[in-house]
């Protein structure tokens, strides 16, 4: 982003013309790139899955603007955030990144709503909120062995040699906009779900300078994120668990998160992979609506 002080805005506008683009700083002075936007009484932060940014929810945010004053964020380094040389990107460490947006932000009453990644995070950092929090919906929550290396053969070899010390900087240095898409497209029923133009975005994030490196971390921690599924019986927020039906996640899986989340609603999305947000945006919009109704903590 080099000394630009604006946060980059130039796709997000394209979908949220009336949305605020601005910087939010943590505690080591990192910045992170938000959208803010509707005028609803309730917030509602919106978290991203791993390789997005806050633009996976493009087809979400419109149906919410009445209800809600939404926050959608890109995480540390994810995005248009800024890239911390040294930065880490651990399960505990994305947490900590968006206790502090939110308290920042001062957003009180709120649902923590994610995808992927976004919906672990979420989980965990609804338990050190103190009290703020009105309910959590996690979709898909990211949290099992493989991750992404479950979309396709291709995530498969890319994410596992990603991961590897030896090579992992070289092969996230080489991805293009053809092995991203056949990636992104794992975790989607229906591959053309997929829009050209929000892929094409992913890829000029890509070539910012360092992102090679963050895409390879993330990869890298996806263990941190099966670690922190330990935490999932603190959370004591009602939650609603969202799955699609084509998950990547096992049925084991999923029921074992029922059993440590006590109390959640469980929803299963037909026809639809791990990115709900891109092919059931309606059904999940109407869902993050039903959550503003349950009681807080």
């Amino acid at each position: 982003m080099g000394t630009d002080s604006r946060p980059d805005s130039e796709y997000t506008r394209t979908w949220s013309p009336s949305g605020e683009v601005e910087w939010a700083t943590l505690e080591d002075g990192t910045r992170l790139r938000y959208l803010r936007t509707g005028s609803g009484p309730t917030g509602l932060v919106l978290v991203h899955t791993v390789r997005t940014q806050l633009d996976h929810f493009q087809l979400v945010i419109p149906e919410l603007l009445e209800a809600f004053t939404v926050y959608a964020v890109d995480l540390p380094g994810m995005g248009w955030s800024e890239i911390t040389p040294g930065g880490r990107y651990t399960e505990p460490a994305l947490r900590r990144a968006l206790l502090q947006f939110v308290k920042a932000l001062d957003i009180t009453d709120l649902v923590l709503a994610g995808e992927s990644m976004g919906a672990t995070v979420s989980l965990t950092a609804s338990t050190e909120l103190d009290g703020r929090v009105r309910s959590v919906v996690a979709c898909n929550p990211y949290d099992y062995p493989t991750g992404v290396g479950r979309a396709n053969r291709v995530a498969s070899i890319y994410v596992g040699a990603a991961r590897l010390s030896a090579v992992g900087k070289a092969v996230t240095r080489m991805e293009n906009k053809p092995v991203l898409g056949l990636v992104l497209r794992g975790g989607l029923h229906d591959g053309s779900n997929l829009p050209d133009h929000y892929l094409a975005e992913l890829r000029r994030v890509g070539r910012r300078r360092g992102y090679p490196n963050v895409a390879r971390e993330v990869f890298r921690n996806v263990d941190s994120m099966m670690a922190a599924r330990a935490l999932y019986a603190r959370v004591t927020a009602p939650v609603t668990l969202i799955y699609g039906e084509h998950d990547w996640s096992t049925g084991q899986e999923r029921e074992a998160n029922l059993a440590l989340l006590r109390g959640a609603r469980s929803i299963s999305l037909p026809d639809t992979g791990h990115f709900a947000a891109l092919e059931q945006p309606d059904r999940v919009a109407e869902i993050i609506l039903e959550s503003s109704s349950l009681s807080g903590t």
